[in-house]
């Protein structure tokens, strides 16, 4: 699994590169709509959170009657309905529609698929919610087939951290951007690969706050990495005195906008509010390692 997450990124990059050479930004038809008509109703969206918000709440439904339903506190669906929600604002309205008119949008897209809704959907645990609303057969199937996966894939700290900025980093690079506006079928790629890579480094990340087995320290790394890297990317948006992006040029003018202006704006969106995610965990990490220190401190003099 950790080579093949390794290979994703390295071949993705090229064909981006390669897909931006030979094809232009294809305009959107018309000014940017309204922003009450700006939905994306597409069945790749649709379907799966869909599935996932009814296979969630029947879950939590059968939880409520049985014991297992004390371990996971009332604000665990809080968590899920906020994590939809930000899934829903990313792709079905308005950020996918807008993407396409402003980077700034496209950032924001980008970012809430990689830094928000990922942390948001994983602390509110929806395998173990969701499997009590499946036949006990299914549900011990798929267990354990997904479960060593899943272990696997959460001690793969540093592979999911490379792949995390490696994917933020490739997909914001003017040429592969403009073959994601060149191409409805590599822009779902694009959408599909952040959230996974999202969800891939925040499992690992809440693995180590979770557990609570000497591996906080490198999650805290793994998120200051990931924060420094993409701070440092939204730092150069958002100061550069020229257009690092050619192809959103036009597309501001049809939605209103002044392009260099919408280019801060979208460093500015990577750089502050993307990074709050990476810093609540953060502390909550450290709060976790001082806890650790705190009790081999309490347990030496005692052993």
């Amino acid at each position: 699994m950790s080579r093949a997450a390794f290979l994703l990124p390295g071949i993705a990059g090229p064909v981006c590169l390669l897909a931006a050479s030979t094809a232009g930004a294809a305009m959107p038809e018309g000014p940017a709509p309204p922003l009450g008509a700006a939905w994306t109703l597409s069945m790749w969206s649709l379907l799966p959170m869909t599935c996932g918000v009814m296979l969630y709440i029947a879950g939590w439904v059968r939880m409520g009657h049985t014991a297992s339903g004390a371990a996971h506190p009332g604000w665990r669906p809080l968590a899920f309905a906020a994590g939809m929600i930000a899934l829903a604002l990313a792709l079905v309205w308005p950020l996918d529609t807008y993407a396409a008119y402003a980077l700034s949008a496209h950032v924001a897209q980008h970012m809430t698929l990689l830094a928000w809704a990922p942390p948001l959907l994983l602390i509110a645990r929806p395998w173990a919610v969701a499997s009590h609303a499946l036949p006990s057969a299914v549900a011990s199937t798929l267990a354990r087939v997904l479960a060593p996966a899943g272990r696997c894939a959460d001690r793969q700290l540093g592979a999911a951290t490379l792949v995390h900025v490696t994917t933020m980093w490739l997909w914001h690079l003017p040429a592969a951007t403009a073959a994601t506006l060149a191409s409805e079928s590599l822009h779902r790629a694009m959408l599909a690969s952040a959230l996974l890579a999202g969800l891939w480094f925040w499992s690992a990340v809440l693995h180590r706050l979770r557990t609570r087995d000497g591996g906080a320290a490198g999650g805290f790394v793994a998120l200051v990495t990931a924060m420094m890297l993409m701070g440092f990317l939204g730092a150069m948006l958002t100061f550069s005195p020229r257009l690092l992006y050619p192809a959103y040029t036009d597309r501001a003018l049809l939605a209103g906008l002044d392009a260099l202006r919408d280019q801060q704006l979208a460093g500015l969106l990577m750089w502050v509010p993307s990074g709050l995610p990476y810093l609540v965990v953060g502390m909550c990490l450290v709060i976790a390692l001082l806890r650790d220190v705190q009790h081999g401190a309490a347990d030496g003099p005692a052993a």
